[in-house]
């Protein structure tokens, strides 16, 4: 079978365009990103072991397996990032929580905004984690799970990026243990657990790890607990920031405004949906007018 009858292939039994090709590319030993490989090699042949495993990943990702835990990798903030089931699949909305941390670094050059502690809870694969220590080299980042599977795995992507972050297992803030417990941070980022339990998208989730899915009952018991405990963890007008569900910004602001913190904003994805909210803890402890 040659390359491009294996594409039709695909095509025939109903994989999408980019499935197939990113498959073939895994298949073939190639980045899963060269999809010009396959225009100019479209006469290679496949040997008889590459087609059993393309049939084989076409077959399972028309059964809803996702393609990332199918070659083991995704791409995030122009880094590859193994991932498996233990992990959540970055994504690009998540991209958005990066870049609002990359904009209040670079905010105003005349009163620089200094980061020499963020701190990551519930890192998963740690592609925020490591994303943002790749882009702010000078900074300590910390990253917390408590998956030790999902944690194994972000140690491994660290290594691979060759980057230091430092990793803890554990609930949320629990995880810095005795070493970082009495740190401040300028920036703690999370993408919590945000959906709730009864929730119908989780139908379309089967392959992902439900902690990391289920944020309780009404899907705002991860905000809620970080938000009551974050203050004893943030520097002086300390920036919170949360990635969370698309239908969910009115209430984090709220949220934020019960739980004392000031200048709440919200930043939209590339879509245009409300995916992203923080606010700054106040200096002091005095809230702004």
């Amino acid at each position: 079978m040659q390359i491009l009858e294996a594409l039709y292939w695909a095509k025939s039994v109903g994989a999408e365009a980019s499935d197939r090709q990113i498959l073939l590319l895994h298949c073939l030993g190639q980045p899963t990103h060269n999809k010009a490989y396959l225009l100019t090699h479209d006469r290679d042949s496949l040997n008889l072991e590459q087609v059993s495993r393309y049939k084989d990943l076409i077959h399972r990702c028309n059964a809803g397996e996702p393609v990332a835990y199918l070659t083991g990798f995704k791409e995030f903030f122009g880094l590859e990032f193994k991932v498996n089931s233990a992990t959540l699949i970055p994504r690009p909305d998540t991209e958005t929580l990066v870049n609002w941390v990359l904009e209040t670094v670079a905010q105003d050059p005349k009163q620089p905004f200094s980061i020499d502690n963020i701190l990551d809870l519930g890192t998963g694969s740690g592609c925020i984690a490591i994303s943002l220590k790749k882009y702010l080299p000078q900074a300590n980042v910390w990253a917390t799970d408590l998956s030790e599977d999902a944690l194994n795995v972000a140690v491994e992507n660290a290594a691979r990026h060759q980057v230091k972050v430092n990793f803890g297992l554990g609930a949320w803030f629990n995880a810095l243990g005795t070493q970082a417990s009495s740190l401040t941070f300028e920036l703690i980022v999370s993408n919590p657990p945000y959906i709730a339990a009864e929730d119908s998208h989780l139908a379309n989730l089967l392959f992902e790890p439900k902690s990391a899915l289920v944020g309780g009952l009404s899907g705002l018991e991860a905000f809620k607990e970080i938000m009551e405990t974050a203050p004893k963890h943030l520097s002086p007008g300390g920036w919170l920031l949360f990635e969370h569900g698309y239908n969910q910004g009115e209430t984090i602001q709220s949220l934020f405004a019960e739980y004392g913190f000031e200048f709440i904003q919200s930043r939209n994805d590339l879509a245009g949906i409300c995916r992203c909210t923080g606010a700054r803890w106040p200096i002091n402890g005095i809230i702004e007018p």
